[in-house]
C-alpha cells in the first residue's frame, strides 16, 4: 500500500502542511502513523478525500466533455500581433496556453487575475516517477 507523510500530501495537493494537518485533526482526512510515530496518510484515502473535494464536474459546467479543470492565477501574458501565450500556475502546476490575442483580449487574460485551464486531450502520458525524479509515494505493508 503506498502511504503519504503529510509533507507529501500537503505538496501533492497544493496546500500546506498545516492545512493538512487541520484537515486531519478536524477528521475531514484520515491518517495513521508510521512505526516511527509520524502521521501518514494511505494513497487510497488521500485520493478519496481528493475526489471528494473537487466535487461533480457536471454540476460546475454542464456544457462542456472537458474534465480536466486546473484553477489558478495568471503568471504571464505575452501578446504580439495575432497570437498570445498566457501561463497560469495551479498549485504546483504551471500550465501554457498558446491563443489567440482576441481571446486573451475578450477574456481580459492579466497577470493577477484568476483563470481555469480546461485540458482536453486525446494523448495523456503518465508516468511513475523514480527515485531521482522525486518520487513522493512510499510503497509499504
Amino acid at each position: 500500500m503506498t502511504v503519504f507523510r503529510m509533507s507529501e500530501a500537503a505538496e501533492l495537493l497544493g496546500v500546506s502542511v498545516d492545512t493538512v494537518r487541520r484537515w486531519i485533526d478536524a477528521g475531514r482526512l484520515t491518517a495513521g502513523r508510521d512505526e516511527q510515530g509520524h502521521r501518514v496518510i494511505d494513497g487510497v484515502d488521500l485520493a478519496a478525500f481528493v475526489r471528494a473535494q473537487a466535487g461533480d464536474p457536471e454540476r460546475r459546467v454542464e456544457e462542456s466533455s472537458a474534465r480536466n479543470r486546473l484553477r489558478g492565477i495568471v503568471t504571464a501574458v505575452v501578446k504580439d500581433a495575432v497570437m498570445a501565450q498566457v501561463d497560469i500556475q495551479a498549485g504546483p502546476f504551471r500550465v501554457v496556453s498558446l491563443m489567440s490575442r482576441e481571446a486573451v483580449d475578450e477574456l481580459d487574460l492579466k497577470v493577477g487575475s484568476v483563470a481555469v485551464a480546461v485540458i482536453k486531450s486525446t494523448t495523456v502520458v503518465v508516468e511513475k516517477p523514480t527515485a531521482n525524479t522525486g518520487s513522493r509515494g512510499r510503497t509499504g505493508s
